[in-house]
């Protein structure tokens, strides 16, 4: 490592790895299946932020350990949340930093889809410039499904990839897709197989690190303007949305139905 870069930060549910000038960004919670909790969620926003600023870098490569890339928002987490509400207000200020941390990074951002991303999940990765989704992987945004307002990105980004008529199908229903017909509708830009994702991408970005880096990043924060003002604003609305349902008995309602495994019976409050 150059002596006029910065030490990669070091952090409990993320690894950040340099690999020449790429940097890799793997969210770590296997066990969990890379589900977001407070400390990721925090985490994360930093690592972002971080990797923005990164001298060392010039493509991010974002992916989850083991088998998932992230399935969502963790349960235990949620339902914390839920019963305390006012807590939810830290998260709703750090989702918005995520989210407007991506879309200003300069570089491009790789999606790495080894596996299932769900909720907050799906976001991240469909907020990457190019996304790489491995056959079996599966992706979607079922806030609805557990009583919340898909504020945290899902507006801005899905029907800028697949359409307005599109993104309200799955946003409405919280249907999940398969990565090979998230492909062919465009909501990722490649489905390919498992044992072949690792060279998918390798191969890509490579090509992004032999090209004319000024150029690159340049098109990239031009063809980021438009999200960003859709971002700006609906992110405000979004989260002061979800907040809302946040409070709400049905969202509670789902979250005890997804611990005793039952269906949930919702009462539209």
């Amino acid at each position: 490592m150059s002596d006029d870069l910065l030490p990669l930060p070091e952090f409990g549910t993320i690894l950040l790895a340099r690999e020449g000038r790429l940097l890799r960004i793997t969210l770590n919670r296997p066990d969990a299946m890379n589900a977001v909790n407070l400390e990721l969620h925090d985490e994360l926003a930093a690592a972002l932020w971080f990797a923005q600023n990164d001298a060392g870098s010039d493509v991010i490569v974002l992916t989850g350990a083991g088998r998932a890339f992230s399935a969502g928002g963790d349960l235990d987490h949620i339902e914390n949340s839920a019963r305390n509400p006012h807590l939810f207000d830290h998260e709703a200020r750090v989702a918005k930093r995520i989210v407007l941390t991506l879309l200003d990074i300069d570089k491009p951002v790789v999606c790495r889809l080894n596996g299932h991303a769900v909720g907050l999940g799906a976001t991240l990765a469909l907020l990457c410039d190019v996304i790489f989704a491995a056959e079996g992987a599966k992706i979607g945004d079922p806030h609805v499904g557990i009583g919340l307002v898909a504020g945290d990105g899902g507006a801005v980004i899905w029907a800028q990839r697949i359409g307005l008529t599109r993104a309200k199908e799955y946003l409405l229903t919280g249907e999940l897709l398969t990565a090979s017909k998230a492909a062919e509708i465009g909501l990722v830009n490649h489905c390919v197989p498992a044992g072949e994702l690792d060279e998918k991408v390798d191969a890509f970005c490579a090509k992004l690190l032999g090209g004319a880096t000024m150029a690159i990043r340049a098109t990239k924060l031009l063809t980021n303007l438009e999200l960003k003002r859709l971002a700006t604003a609906l992110m405000d609305a979004g989260i002061a949305y979800e907040s809302v349902s946040v409070r709400s008995a049905d969202h509670l309602e789902a979250v005890l139905a997804l611990k005793e495994k039952r269906a949930p019976k919702f009462i539209g409050r």
